[in-house]
C-alpha cells in the first residue's frame, strides 16, 4: 500500500470557521496548507456555524477524543414562532404561531434543558440508521423516529431579547449536543416553535474562538514558516486530563508499548492521566501502582 505523502508535522491549529465552509473543507485547507500527512478536528460543526474549529495534525490526532470530551461554549439565536426542516434558518417552514412568550416564561423554560437531558439529534444530522446517515434520508423525503441521547448541560442562559421573535442564548454542555435540538425543544416547551438562526462556538475545552486564525490567513501564510509558528503543542489537547511525569526508563517502556514508571502523583488507581518527559507527552493510559499502563503512545 502507498503511503501518504506529507509532512510529519504534529500539533494543533485553531481555525475560527466562518459561516458557509463544512468542517471537512477547513481541515482539508489547513491539512494542505501545512503540507501535512495526517489532519482531524475535535467536533464538526454545521456549514453556517462559525467559531472554534480545532483541527489537528499528524500525532496530535491521537488526543482528539479528550477535546471531543471536554465542555463546549456556544451562543446562538432563536427565531420564535417558525419550525423548519432542518432546525435552522436553512430549512423549509413547516410550522408556525403567533405566539410569543414573555422573557420570563422563557427563562422558566430554560430550567428544563439544564443537567443530565435528553436530546433527539435533529433530522438532518450525521446520526447513523441502520448505515446511513440521517441527513441522506431525510434529503430523500424520509421521517425517521431517532433515538434520544443523553447531553449534560452545564449551564443555559438567555444573553439578549433583540425583539419578540428571537432571543439569544448562550449554553455550555458536553459531547454530543445539538443547538438545533435545544432551540427546536425549547420552542415547542413555550408553544411557539423555534430555530436557530446562527450559531458559533466561544471555545472548545482548551480552545478560544479569540485565539482562531482565519481560512484568509491560513491561505495566506500557506507553505511558509510563519504559518508552523502558529501551531499549538500536541500536549494543548491533552488540558484536561492530569499529567505524570515519566523517568528515562518508565519513557523509554512507553514509546514501546509497555508499562513505564512515573513519579508519584495525586492521582488515584485506574485514572486515566498522561506521561511527559523533558516537556514532550510521550504516552496516554491509565495509572496503576507507580506506573503508567498506555493505550495512545506519541512518535514524536
Amino acid at each position: 500500500m502507498a503511503r501518504k505523502k506529507g509532512r510529519d508535522i504534529s500539533g494543533w491549529l485553531v481555525v475560527d470557521k466562518p459561516a458557509g465552509l463544512t468542517s471537512t473543507a477547513v481541515v482539508n485547507k489547513v491539512r494542505w496548507a501545512f503540507g501535512a500527512k495526517k489532519a482531524g478536528h475535535a467536533g464538526t460543526l454545521d456549514p453556517q456555524a462559525t467559531g472554534v474549529l480545532a483541527v489537528a495534525l499528524g500525532e496530535a490526532t491521537k488526543t482528539v477524543p479528550f477535546v471531543t470530551d471536554a465542555l463546549k461554549c456556544y451562543v446562538f439565536a432563536v427565531r420564535l414562532g417558525v419550525a423548519t426542516t432542518t432546525d435552522d434558518a436553512e430549512g423549509e417552514v413547516i410550522e408556525t404561531s403567533s405566539t410569543r412568550p414573555s422573557d420570563e416564561a422563557i427563562r422558566a423554560a430554560l430550567d428544563a434543558f439544564r443537567g443530565e437531558i435528553m436530546q433527539v439529534p435533529p433530522q438532518f444530522s450525521a446520526v447513523k440508521v441502520e448505515g446511513e446517515r440521517a441527513y441522506a434520508l431525510a434529503r430523500a423525503g424520509e421521517e425517521m423516529e431517532l433515538a434520544s441521547r443523553p447531553l449534560w448541560v452545564e449551564s443555559l442562559e438567555m444573553t439578549a431579547r433583540p425583539d419578540a421573535d428571537v432571543v439569544e442564548l448562550e449554553m455550555v454542555c458536553g459531547k454530543g449536543g445539538y443547538v438545533r435540538s435545544i432551540a427546536r425543544d425549547l420552542g415547542r416547551a413555550l408553544g411557539c416553535f423555534g430555530h436557530v438562526t446562527w450559531l458559533r462556538r466561544e471555545w472548545s475545552g482548551p480552545f478560544e474562538a479569540a485565539d482562531g486564525v482565519t481560512v484568509e490567513e491560513i491561505e495566506e501564510l500557506a507553505k511558509t514558516e510563519a504559518l508552523d509558528d502558529l501551531l499549538l503543542p500536541l500536549e494543548v489537547g491533552l488540558a484536561e486530563l492530569p499529567e505524570l511525569r515519566a523517568t528515562a526508563e518508565g519513557a523509554a517502556r512507553l514509546r514501546n508499548g509497555n508499562p513505564g514508571m512515573v513519579l508519584a502523583s495525586d492521582v488515584d488507581w485506574g485514572d486515566e492521566a498522561w506521561a511527559s518527559h523533558e516537556g514532550r507527552a510521550v504516552a496516554v493510559g491509565v495509572y496503576k501502582s507507580g506506573e503508567l499502563h498506555p493505550s495512545r503512545v506519541f512518535n514524536l
